[in-house]
């Protein structure tokens, strides 16, 4: 059996070669419930989004954007991955370099794009509580939005052909080759600081917001109800409890929960040693599975979201039923 450092800490594989029956068995069960769970909450918010003109908002169509690209990893990536751990070692299936190269584009291209989308909607909120309205309306008009969520999807395009290595890792019954070269361990560093990148820009933005908000009900009020600020304003105590600055900070916990882990693990690889192997396929597990907490973490606080879907669910009947979808301003 290799050691660990016989695995790049790049890798998304997270079915070890030489792991169990038993464990791959369980990480197959947990990568089909992730990819049910994420598959038809992701589908949810976008059909929500499109059918509700409530809905149809600046900050959601970037909401829309990460839950499309989300649907690539939970839909498409995922329920391979569930199949293929149960697979017998000598599988074709798992020898294909062409087979593996589709898998790994579609991990690339779904991350990539998700993780843009944070970004997208974290600055998108920050220049609505943070700036005045005109630079707000000025900067995110319709085409300037299509012009982002385009970009996000340009550079995924881009950089997943780019960086085969990173999405692309050897057969999961057999060992990678012991590497020979640097290239994998600087395509993990540029992995992990792009990540640390992008985070530290998310962070800012929220940190910012809850400063700006703090005590101000009508502000953070603009982060879900948008459409209704100066209504839900009317009531400072109840839009305090409800959408108090306590939720923002959970949704910055729990993406540094899923991004960290796989930040320190390849920088540890990179100057240190590589971190054992169990340990670089939980903090890819991580990562992962934001994919299917993304549209809880968007839609939890937003009594409109709530209000929309249960309009749509079979206890709903007495909701009126959806708007049909209208172009919507920034």
């Amino acid at each position: 059996m290799p050691n660990a450092s016989s695995w790049s800490a790049s890798s998304p594989l997270l079915l070890l070669w030489e792991d169990s029956s038993g464990t791959r068995i369980f990480l197959s069960l947990l990568y089909a419930v992730l990819a049910i769970s994420g598959t038809l909450s992701n589908v949810m918010v976008i059909y929500l989004v499109f059918s509700f003109k409530k809905l149809q908002t600046t900050s959601n169509a970037f909401i829309v954007n990460g839950c499309a690209a989300d649907l690539s990893v939970c839909a498409l990536w995922m329920p391979q991955e569930a199949v293929l751990g149960l697979l017998p070692p000598n599988s074709s299936s798992l020898r294909s370099a062409e087979y593996r190269l589709l898998r790994g584009g579609l991990l690339g291209l779904g991350l990539t794009v998700s993780l843009a989308s944070h970004l997208l909607v974290a600055f998108n909120r920050y220049v609505l509580i943070t700036k005045l309205p005109s630079v707000y309306q000025a900067l995110y008009q319709r085409r300037h939005t299509g012009c982002m969520i385009g970009l996000s999807w340009a550079l995924a395009l881009l950089l997943v052909p780019l960086l085969p290595g990173l999405w692309t890792p050897g057969s999961a019954q057999q060992p990678p080759p012991r590497q020979t070269d640097g290239g994998p361990r600087y395509t993990a560093l540029l992995l992990a600081l792009a990540v640390l990148g992008q985070t530290a820009l998310l962070l800012h933005c929220y940190l910012g917001i809850v400063r700006r908000v703090r005590g101000s009900a009508k502000r953070i009020c603009k982060i879900y109800f948008y459409q209704h600020c100066a209504r839900i304003s009317e009531s400072g105590e109840a839009a305090q409890r409800r959408l108090s600055s306590v939720s923002v900070l959970l949704l910055c916990c729990v993406f540094l929960l899923g991004t960290q882990p796989l930040v320190w693990v390849s920088l540890l690889g990179f100057f240190l040693r590589p971190a054992p192997p169990a340990l670089q396929a939980a903090s890819w597990l991580l990562l992962c599975s934001l994919s299917a907490l993304n549209p809880l973490l968007y839609t939890w606080r937003s009594e409109e979201f709530r209000r929309a879907a249960r309009s749509v669910l079979p206890r709903g009947e007495g909701a009126a039923a959806p708007r049909p979808a209208a172009a919507a301003g920034p």
